[in-house]
């Protein structure tokens, strides 16, 4: 059995999605006239805003587990990166690579090239490998091969295999050719761009879980608060304690908030929710995209990431958007460091800036059973999330996650769906 406690009146904790009211609540701005932002309740704001690959492991997990029977989504009109001071649209296909204003014309060639052989590369099979072996060729020897030169590497490693600086640079090469499929696989799935966005806010996802988590006898307590933890003679967690009541449990699944003296902060992001009435520029007027900034472009040393959506995902009223922008914190002053995504945003009608730290666990969580995920980076994805959540569930299991058995279930759904 699964009893799942919150201390907020709201699901979804730091990713909840909160109507208008909430939100001005939440950072302190109770005194605003809302009068002109339509109804409160047909807003719902996102605190940390993430787009899911359509062929990323969120997808795959909340089919798996059936979660997608509660949830409907719809896929983000575009993806785009900032380079020489322009937003550009990123290839997802040959096609696109050849047309696009993004590479020059030996560029262009030598990307294509890069493409080719990453479609055909399967990890199992050496005959497409091409005599070279990825797991111990750095990626900065790929790029040397094709000729490949920095506007591209960077492009390549920021906005399709959506590394967060260039660390990855030295590491195998087959880390970021699996990265490549993945963003490609996602695009070949709807066309238009790799990220799915669940219509009315990821508030959405807990929701859902919550609803098949009580068709299985599961427990879901918002407004509970968290007292503390018993602990045996072995010094395993055997229970929860909430307003003088113990639950007994043996094991403890909880976010870093809730055990602060068993983490330690390996960092801070930086967001800036935004509101507007217009479509980011230079996007084609789409009504919802994501803009990154490679970290080489304004002299930093992790990305910036950009991301809209708006009243087309039931988020906001009509001609509404809701713009994110975020990234890891370098300096003293961390509201600074979002000014070149925020100069990508146009007229902002009101801003809410936050400063979180990125806190991680201190240990695996075996000696006492309390496992603790790490908090949310400022990636504008899931797929950093979803590697934490299978490692804390191989922890708890002490067996590797079963890739099998997931690829299995979805060739069902596949087979239903058709």
């Amino acid at each position: 059995k699964v009893l799942h406690m919150d201390r907020n009146n709201y699901y979804g904790g730091d990713c909840a999605s909160m109507y208008l009211e909430q939100l001005f609540e939440h950072f302190n701005k109770k005194d605003c006239d809302l009068s002109s932002y339509g109804k409160s309740r047909a807003w719902n704001v996102d605190l940390i805003p993430k787009f899911l690959m359509a062929d990323g492991l969120l997808v795959k997990l909340l089919i798996y587990t059936g979660v997608t029977r509660y949830l409907e989504f719809k896929q983000v009109d575009g993806s785009y990166v900032y380079k020489g001071g322009k937003t550009h649209k990123v290839p997802g296909t040959e096609t696109e690579a050849l047309s696009s204003s993004l590479l020059g014309l030996f560029e262009k060639r030598r990307f294509r090239n890069l493409l080719v052989y990453v479609f055909k590369y399967d990890e199992k099979d050496p005959s497409t490998h091409d005599g070279l072996d990825l797991t111990t060729l750095p990626m900065s020897a790929l790029y040397e091969k094709y000729k490949l030169d920095t506007n591209v590497r960077d492009f390549v490693g920021h906005a399709i295999a959506l590394y967060r600086n260039d660390e990855y640079i030295n590491e195998p090469a087959v880390g970021t050719v699996n990265r490549m499929k993945l963003y490609f696989n996602s695009i070949a799935k709807y066309l238009k761009s790799p990220y799915l966005y669940p219509l009315y806010g990821l508030g959405e996802l807990p929701q859902g879980f919550a609803r098949l988590s009580a068709i299985y006898g599961g427990t879901y307590m918002l407004s509970k608060p968290f007292e503390g933890i018993t602990k045996g003679e072995d010094g395993k967690v055997t229970g929860v304690t909430s307003e003088g009541e113990t639950a007994k449990c043996k094991i403890v699944v909880a976010d870093p908030s809730y055990f602060p003296d068993k983490c330690k902060k390996v960092g801070q992001v930086v967001r800036a929710i935004c509101l507007l009435r217009e479509p980011l520029p230079n996007t084609n007027n789409s009504q919802s995209s994501q803009i990154i900034i490679p970290q080489n472009q304004v002299g930093r040393k992790s990305d910036i990431y950009v991301l809209c959506v708006s009243f087309a995902h039931n988020i906001a009223p009509q001609d509404w958007y809701v713009a994110l922008v975020s990234t890891t914190v370098e300096t003293a002053n961390p509201e600074a460091e979002l000014e070149p995504g925020m100069r990508l945003l146009g007229p902002v009608v009101e801003k809410f800036v936050s400063v979180s730290d990125i806190m991680a666990p201190n240990d695996d969580g075996k000696d006492d059973n309390v496992f603790i995920s790490s908090s949310f980076d400022a990636t504008t994805h899931f797929e950093t999330t979803c590697e934490d959540i299978i490692g804390i569930y191989e922890k708890i299991t002490g067996e590797p996650f079963n890739f099998a058995s997931l690829d299995a279930k979805l060739e069902e759904f596949k087979n239903l769906g058709e």
